[in-house]
C-alpha cells in the first residue's frame, strides 16, 4: 500500500513504543520497573472526579464548542492572566485534546512548506515530527551541559534566518527537568522581539519546580513580546489528568480561529463531561499539587544520589518537572542499544536520549514509587557494571 510521503518522514513516538513494550512485558508476568512514561503516579484529585461524574448526572454528554465549553475558556483564561500575568481574554484560548493537540493544531495552522522552526535540543519528542508534518523545517538548536540544558539567547540569535517562523520554548523542560530563570526568559524575549518572530511556550510542567526556581511565562514580560507569544499548556502533569485528554492553546484571535477550523475537522470539541472536571481543577483546591510536589522532590533528590553513585554515569541537577538526563556516554553503547538491553536483560524501562535529540543519554522519568526507583536503580547499576568488565 502506498502511503503519503508526510508520514513517511515522521518517526514514531520512542516513548509511547518502549512505554507500550514494558506494559506488555508486565502483563506478561514479568517485574519491569518502568521510568519511561511521563505520567504522575497519583489519582486524579476526588473533586475533579466528583465534578465530571455531576456533569455527567447532568446529562453533559452532547457534542459542544469545538473551541470548547465556554465556561472553561473562562477558567482558563482567568488562569493565565492571575498566575502568569498574560492578559489572555476567553477569545483568545481553546481546549484541546491534551497539550499535544494544542501544539499540533497551531503548527499545522501557522506553519506551511520552507518555514524555520527553532527547536533546543534535547527536546521532547514531538515538536520537530509536527513541524515535519506541516511541511516545515525544524532548526535544531543543541545545548549541552555545560549550560544546564538551555538554549542562550546568542544561540538563538545565530540560528534566526528570514525563513524562521517560530521558536519553541519548554521551561520546565521535558526531558532534562531544566528551569529557565526569568533573566534567561527576559534575554530570549529580547531576541524574539528583536526578530519579530513568534514563541511558542509549552508550560505543561509549571506547577512542578524545586528548590525556589520561579516560573516566568514569557509573554508577561512585556507588551511587545506578549504580541508574539502563544501559550500551550494542558492538565494531565500537574493534576494527575493523563488520561483525561485536556490540554489548551492560548493565542490571538487570528490564530485560535484557524485553529478551531483545524480541529473541528479533525475531532471537534474535547469530550464535554470531562471538561467540567477541568474547571473544578482551575476553581477548586490546590493542596494535590502540592502533595505531589512533596513526593516528586523526595524522589528527586533520591534517584540523582542512587544515578551518581554508578561509576560511568552522570547528570545535571533538574530544577523542575519529574525527569533525569543521564549522560551515558563514556560506556561506548548508543542510547538506542543501551535501553534495549536494559529492558531485556533487566526488564527496566528508560527511554534513549536519540529520542531527544541527544545521543549519548537516557531519560529517566521519577514518577514512579521510592521502592520501583529503589529496585530499578539497583538494576541499572547492575547492568553498567556488567558493561564494564
Amino acid at each position: 500500500m502506498k502511503l503519503a510521503s508526510r508520514i513517511r518522514q515522521v518517526d514514531p513516538s520512542m516513548t509511547l513504543v518502549i512505554s507500550a513494550k514494558a506494559k506488555a512485558m508486565k502483563a506478561d508476568g514479568l517485574d519491569v520497573c518502568s521510568f519511561s512514561a511521563g505520567e504522575p503516579d497519583f489519582d486524579t484529585p476526588a473533586h475533579i472526579c466528583e465534578a465530571a461524574k455531576t456533569a455527567l448526572d447532568q446529562g453533559k454528554t452532547r457534542y459542544g464548542p469545538a473551541a470548547g465549553e465556554p465556561a472553561l475558556r473562562e477558567a482558563i483564561a482567568q488562569k493565565l492572566q492571575q498566575d502568569n500575568q498574560l492578559p489572555f481574554g476567553p477569545e483568545n484560548v481553546m481546549v484541546t485534546n491534551g497539550g499535544k493537540q494544542s501544539l499540533f493544531n497551531l503548527i499545522m495552522a501557522m506553519i506551511e512548506p520552507g518555514d524555520e522552526v527553532i527547536i533546543p535540543s534535547p527536546y521532547w519528542v514531538s515538536y520537530p515530527e509536527m513541524v515535519k508534518l506541516a511541511g516545515g523545517t525544524p532548526v535544531i538548536v543543541p545545548t549541552t551541559a555545560e549550560t544546564s540544558y538551555k538554549i542562550t539567547a546568542e544561540q538563538l540569535r545565530q540560528a534566526i534566518t528570514p525563513n524562521t517562523r517560530l521558536f519553541v520554548l519548554n521551561s520546565p523542560s521535558n526531558p532534562t527537568g531544566m528551569v529557565y530563570t526569568p533573566d534567561e526568559i527576559r534575554a530570549l524575549a529580547a531576541v524574539v522581539v528583536e526578530a519579530d518572530i513568534w514563541v511558542v511556550s509549552d508550560e505543561i510542567y509549571e506547577k512542578i519546580l524545586y528548590d525556589g526556581a520561579e516560573h516566568l511565562s514569557i509573554g508577561a514580560v512585556g507588551p511587545e513580546i506578549f504580541k508574539r507569544t502563544i501559550i500551550s499548556n494542558g492538565f494531565a502533569k500537574a493534576y494527575a489528568m493523563t488520561g483525561w485528554r485536556l490540554g489548551y492553546l492560548a493565542a490571538p484571535v487570528e490564530l485560535i480561529a484557524a485553529a478551531n477550523i483545524l480541529q473541528s475537522h479533525s475531532t471537534s470539541n474535547v469530550c464535554t463531561f470531562a471538561q467540567y472536571g477541568a474547571i473544578a481543577a482551575l476553581t477548586g483546591p490546590t493542596d494535590s499539587i502540592g502533595t505531589m510536589l512533596q513526593a516528586f522532590a523526595k524522589r528527586r533528590l533520591a534517584i540523582m544520589d542512587m544515578v551518581n553513585g554508578i561509576d560511568g554515569l552522570s547528570c545535571v541537577k533538574p530544577d523542575g518537572a519529574f525527569y533525569l538526563l543521564v549522560d551515558i556516554s563514556q560506556l561506548g553503547l548508543g542510547s538506542a542499544e543501551f535501553c534495549e538491553k536494559l529492558l531485556d536483560e533487566k526488564h527496566v524501562a528508560i527511554i534513549p536520549g536519540a529520542a531527544f535529540g541527544t545521543e549519548g543519554t537516557i531519560r529517566i522519568s521519577y514518577a514512579t514509587d521510592l521502592d520501583t526507583i529503589e529496585r530499578g536503580m539497583d538494576r541499572l547499576g547492575g547492568f553498567v557494571r556488567s558493561r564494564q568488565r
